[in-house]
């Protein structure tokens, strides 16, 4: 499969008055046309912003971005944290698109929704204003929104928040980008709804071979829809693998704990979530070994101490499934195995 999006060593950081923000650190991953990448963590592990830099929404004049991100397009490589903004800008929209996280606040109140997609729709393309009505008439039948002739003239307040979602990614998908974000694309809404939202993206792009960046904190969301998972955590990618990898081989204590967080129907009604102790760590004061070392475990297991001083390094396990942590997957798996 051939990687359509390469992101190496990203690093996100916002100069504050009380220090330097590291939102992103060392972020690399990639994927390819046809594929689904999920990137999950807790609010405020970087997912979010790691993705905005990729698509160039980050104001320059308050934030320092450093690496790559590498579209590789039919015209050539483009790296688009160092190319120009008016290059990056005409990329969006077009070649990569996003769906924000809140569809109510990303939709304009005052413009029906069959303008905001036209509107999308024309900055790539010529024709008239009825010409981009039709358009967007089409995406909207095209992301299952009934009786789309009438409601192409319909305001946002007007939509379900279900609707509104199918609209946003109506919006993001007019100009028929190869690689689509979507942020927290099922956030507020029912489990219904959530999987409708999350069948029509799987349908869309086995129809139009995109490339999908999940960004969600719901292991269950992306259990049979992602292909592969970045696991985040204080700014940090801390561990990466297929789904079958994180699910049922995971080798990070902070996987295991996100595991261990969500109920499972066949573990009978006796069985009691854990939670993981204590809080994310602040990005201005990252710990100076291992960030996730105050909260794990298994952090007096590491004899020299190393979890304390040293930041571990993202170490391959097993063939394509690797983790930032000091203990091997072995010496992990055993713990766990001695623990129950």
């Amino acid at each position: 499969m051939s990687q359509f999006l390469e992101v190496s060593n990203l690093n996100v950081t916002f100069p504050t008055e009380d220090g330097d923000v590291r939102a992103s650190n060392e972020i690399t991953y990639s994927v390819g046309l046809g594929e689904t990448l999920a990137i999950v963590g807790e609010s405020g592990s970087g997912k979010s912003v790691s993705n905005l830099a990729v698509m160039g929404l980050h104001n320059p004049s308050r934030t320092k971005i450093t690496g790559s991100a590498v579209l590789n397009l039919s015209s050539g490589p483009v790296d688009v944290i160092s190319a120009p903004t008016e290059s990056v800008r005409k990329l969006r929209g077009k070649e990569m698109s996003m769906i924000f996280q809140d569809p109510m606040s990303a939709l304009h109140p005052f413009f029906s929704i069959g303008d905001q997609i036209a509107e999308a729709w024309h900055l790539y393309n010529k024709g008239s204003k009825k010409d981009g009505i039709k358009k967007a008439t089409e995406m909207l039948e095209l992301v299952g929104i009934p009786d789309a002739a009438n409601r192409v003239n319909d305001y946002p307040h007007q939509f379900s928040g279900g609707m509104r979602q199918r609209a946003m990614i109506a919006m993001a998908l007019v100009n028929n980008p190869a690689l689509l974000i979507a942020d927290e694309p099922t956030t507020a809404l029912d489990v219904t709804v959530q999987s409708q939202i999350l069948t029509l993206l799987k349908n869309l792009q086995k129809e139009l071979n995109m490339a999908i960046i999940l960004i969600t904190h719901d292991l269950g969301v992306v259990a049979e829809f992602a292909d592969r998972i970045c696991v985040m955590y204080g700014g940090r990618i801390v561990e990466s693998g297929s789904v079958e990898d994180i699910f049922y081989r995971p080798s990070h204590p902070y996987t295991l704990g996100l595991l261990n967080s969500v109920p499972r129907l066949s573990s009978g009604t006796s069985h009691r979530l854990k939670a993981i102790p204590g809080q994310p760590p602040s990005l201005i004061e990252l710990p100076a070994g291992c960030a996730f070392a105050p909260r794990c475990e298994y952090v007096s297991r590491v004899t020299s101490g190393a979890c304390l001083t040293q930041v571990p390094q993202l170490i391959e396990k097993s063939t394509s499934h690797s983790s930032r942590c000091h203990l091997s997957a072995d010496e992990l798996n055993n713990l766990v195995k001695d623990k129950a």
